[in-house]
């Protein structure tokens, strides 16, 4: 590397970086770089509808896996893991078309985030809006399992103005029934709950209002709670506190924090919220405890070197997955409050991006503020596989994800779905 100049592989020699002043100069290494991505992205594409991706393990194809399981050498689990494994390095990106009983709604703003419910039946969207502000719906994933991939949406165009930071589903009367939304209604954060049912083809007259809504300090997380111990309570992160709040009650405890909590997760086995601060630290505290000053609320403290994006529990709860702004991925011990396990390939510096884990197919998902989609093993860390965006990588084109194998619910379609701009992509099993 020398000072002032850059080197082009192309044409293979240095060319002069003139200086700024005041006449536009376009060789920047922030452009070089930008177009080196963008050219590996291409070509990285281009390899996928060439050929089918070839597993990352040496020697594991569909045979060897059925003549171990058939001779006993592998436990099925291991063979459903595996099998996992080989199917998602075989995912081949297909267009999804998105209908609407609102012809202006489908196909008109960025997708910003999705997320499913816990049986992958539907997913809430949402969708930035170019005057400002959001627009959330409903996708129906029941379409899928057809050769034509459409899917319904469903709008709801009374909620348009609030700019969203953190959204999940609410089991309040039936599993999955409402919605926790964490945003910013003007110069303060507004925390809502809405019905699902609101988002429907039904008559509008007969749509439940909002469950309830109240204005708080800016919003960063939320996190519902399905423990029967703290019920029909959800959490909210904001700026230096944890707010917790009985939806039926209306009663409502205060955590004080030394920093900004960025993401939450309620643990189901015992009334326990995680929180993931912007300081690195993570930290649960029982809801059972009353609020007294002066005592400390912290059980469990890990540390990270950077602010935590994104907290999940592992099924039984002995483990905690956890993403950072340093691109860092660690699965900690929380019996011992060690590091176990790291997951190295993620890329963050600044945004607050989520991990999504699988378990019952051994399977951590995350993307990239690169805009990559990476795939590990959770066993044993091993990325499987990097999927680039259809569009070239910018600040408002991260693709939000989700994956299961059960996509439209109990006998839906396994596979991927990315939403990346105005596009909705499902990367199915051959």
């Amino acid at each position: 590397e020398l000072p002032g100049f850059y080197y082009d592989s192309e044409k293979n020699r240095y060319f002069r970086l003139l200086p700024g002043h005041n006449n536009y100069n376009p060789l920047t290494k922030e452009s070089i770089q930008y177009k080196a991505m963008e050219c590996e992205r291409l070509r990285l594409l281009e390899e996928e509808e060439k050929q089918k991706k070839k597993t990352t393990r040496a020697g594991l194809n569909s045979s060897i896996l059925l003549q171990k399981r058939q001779l006993g050498l592998l436990s099925s689990a291991s063979y459903c893991r595996l099998v996992h494994e080989l199917k998602v390095n075989c995912m081949q990106r297909r267009k999804v078309e998105i209908h609407s009983p609102d012809s202006s709604v489908a196909g008109t703003n960025n997708f910003k985030i999705i997320v499913a419910d816990a049986a992958c039946e539907r997913i809430f969207t949402v969708n930035d809006v170019e005057h400002g502000g959001c627009k959330y719906g409903i996708i129906n994933l029941s379409g899928l399992g057809k050769e034509s991939l459409t899917v319904e949406m469903y709008d709801n165009l009374y909620f348009t103005n609030r700019k969203v930071n953190s959204v999940c589903w609410a089991s309040l009367t039936h599993p999955d029934s409402h919605l926790c939304l964490m945003g910013i209604a003007e110069t303060p954060g507004c925390a809502s709950l809405l019905p699902a049912s609101l988002f429907s083809s039904t008559n509008p007259g007969d749509r439940p209002g909002m469950l309830c809504s109240f204005t708080i300090s800016t919003a960063w997380s939320c996190a519902w709670c399905l423990n029967p111990q703290a019920d029909n309570c959800f959490s909210t992160g904001l700026t230096r506190r944890v707010l917790v709040t009985n939806v039926v009650t209306g009663h409502r405890q205060t955590f004080g924090t030394s920093s900004d909590v960025l993401a939450q997760q309620f643990a189901t086995q015992t009334p326990m919220l995680y929180n993931g601060c912007r300081s690195g630290e993570i930290f649960s505290i029982d809801v059972r405890q009353r609020n007294r000053k002066g005592q400390s609320w912290k059980a469990i403290r890990l540390f990270h070197d950077s602010a935590v994006t994104s907290i999940r529990l592992l099924e039984a709860e002995h483990y905690l997955m956890a993403a950072d702004m340093a691109g860092k991925i660690k699965l900690w011990d929380l019996r011992t409050a060690k590091c176990v396990k790291q997951y190295k390939g993620h890329h963050n510096e600044y945004a607050v991006l989520p991990l999504h884990v699988n378990e019952e197919e051994g399977l951590l998902t995350a993307v990239g503020q690169d805009c990559y989609t990476r795939i590990w093993s959770l066993q044993d860390a091993q990325l499987l596989r990097t999927i680039p965006s259809p569009y070239p990588s910018s600040k408002d084109a991260i693709p939000s994800v989700v994956f299961s194998s059960r996509l439209g619910g109990s006998r839906g379609v396994p596979g991927l779905l990315m939403a990346v701009k105005q596009d909705l992509y499902h990367f199915s099993y051959n």
